[in-house]
């Protein structure tokens, strides 16, 4: 049975935008540990590099898979599915990004977006390799021009990402997509301006506490 055209793209907006609300870097470490890493984490953020750092590198890699795939699943199945030419495509893109820094069914305030991001674009491949725009961006300001805070560094990332994306799409003439990246640039921005990392000042105390 075929899905109404407005129905379809409902569905994979919807879809998405819950697939990426599951914060799985808060929720496995909990399952498998019994630890909450929002609040063993100085910047509390239920993100894949604090289950690196509090619940060792197996959990934090089966998280990173799972928050890549929450991105890259709706989207994958979007592009088999309807025509990534037509603008409703950039909110099938933004949609898991969206649900991961709003995550709607958990107290606490949602991730920061990266690996959800990095799984949407990765989607998008061989349509556009314009992932490797943003982790080079990523590598260059970690290395070369190190940007800090971490919070700071992807800020200007995502900026510039969202310029360079307008400016490849447009001369391949995959508008939809370049305004998804600008969605999502966009959304990870807000969550890294609103999400500030703890200040030196403030760590004696959470030494002291430990």
């Amino acid at each position: 049975m075929k899905l109404a055209p407005w129905l379809l793209w409902t569905s994979l907006i919807l879809g998405g935008y819950l697939c990426g609300s599951i914060l799985f870097s808060l929720h496995i470490p909990k399952l498998l540990r019994g630890i909450d890493i929002c609040q063993l984490s100085d910047d509390h953020n239920p993100g894949a590099a604090n289950v690196f750092i509090h619940a060792g590198w197996k959990i934090g890699m089966i998280c990173l898979l799972c928050d890549l795939l929450k991105g890259f699943l709706p989207v994958f199945i979007a592009v088999k599915t309807v025509d990534t030419n037509s603008l409703l495509f950039s909110l099938v893109m933004v949609a898991p990004v969206l649900g991961h820094a709003t995550a709607p069914f958990d107290k606490q305030s949602g991730g920061k977006c990266i690996a959800a991001s990095f799984g949407v674009l990765t989607a998008l491949f061989p349509i556009t390799w314009i992932m490797l725009i943003l982790a080079g961006l990523y590598i260059l300001f970690s290395t070369v021009i190190k940007i800090r805070p971490n919070r700071v560094r992807s800020i200007v990332t995502y900026a510039l990402f969202a310029i360079a994306a307008v400016i490849v799409t447009m001369f391949h003439h995959l508008y939809a997509i370049g305004l998804g990246c600008v969605f999502v640039s966009g959304v990870a921005i807000v969550k890294h301006t609103n999400k500030p990392e703890q200040l030196p000042q403030q760590m004696p105390d959470k030494v002291a506490q430990s």
